[in-house]
């Protein structure tokens, strides 16, 4: 496609370049002040900082992404870096890192109850650690090569509302997807995930 895909392939190159083509993507940290949107745009392209965390843990078959903040809330930040990345959601009656996802290869479950899952192909675990006067609790999302955790640090009164942020907020995006993603904006110059032994732009 031309038009939007077009004008956003620096972008796509700056994300790819980030992590993956300095060659010590195990040493590499990459903070990103931009939401990591499940759509950026009409053409329903992905954020960059999606790509940044598909990075981060090559492993992962889902990656999370933002679908909506709501009035009240706003996005803290993103950290991306080699085996784990993480991004949270500020709230204006809840405090800051009132609730942050977090994406890694493998996550300790112990203590969770198993509970019918919100999102296909992914198991739900839930896991509730303090009930008052704060809320923490953590909820897990179980899926080929990585675990998904929405960590919940609560002290307003009204809890539904970030429970449900939580639900509808914050969605998945596959890695095939990404992969294809990348591929197209970069015209195939670059991969999400280079071969073994290096690679990139020549």
């Amino acid at each position: 496609m031309s038009g939007p895909r077009a004008a956003r392939a620096p972008t796509a190159l700056a994300a790819v370049g980030a992590l993956l083509l300095g060659g010590c993507a195990a040493e590499d940290t990459s903070v990103s002040p931009a939401a990591p949107a499940c759509s950026a745009d009409d053409d329903g392209a992905v954020g960059n900082g999606v790509v940044l965390m598909a990075q981060a843990v090559p492993s992962a078959t889902w990656v999370p992404c933002v679908e909506g903040v709501p009035l009240g809330w706003g996005f803290g930040g993103l950290d991306a870096r080699s085996g784990s990345a993480r991004f949270w959601l500020d709230s204006d009656r809840d405090g800051q890192r009132a609730i942050e996802v977090r994406l890694a290869e493998t996550c300790d479950t112990a203590g969770a109850t198993e509970v019918p899952t919100d999102r296909e192909g992914l198991r739900r675990l839930e896991r509730v650690t303090e009930v008052t006067p704060e809320f923490h609790g953590r909820r897990y999302y179980l899926f080929e090569g990585g675990c998904l955790t929405v960590v919940f640090t609560l002290g307003g009164e009204y809890r539904g509302e970030p429970l449900a942020l939580a639900t509808q907020g914050i969605g998945v995006v596959s890695r095939a997807h990404l992969a294809a993603q990348v591929r197209e904006e970069t015209g195939g110059r670059l991969e999400l995930d280079p071969p073994a032994g290096g690679g990139g732009a020549s």
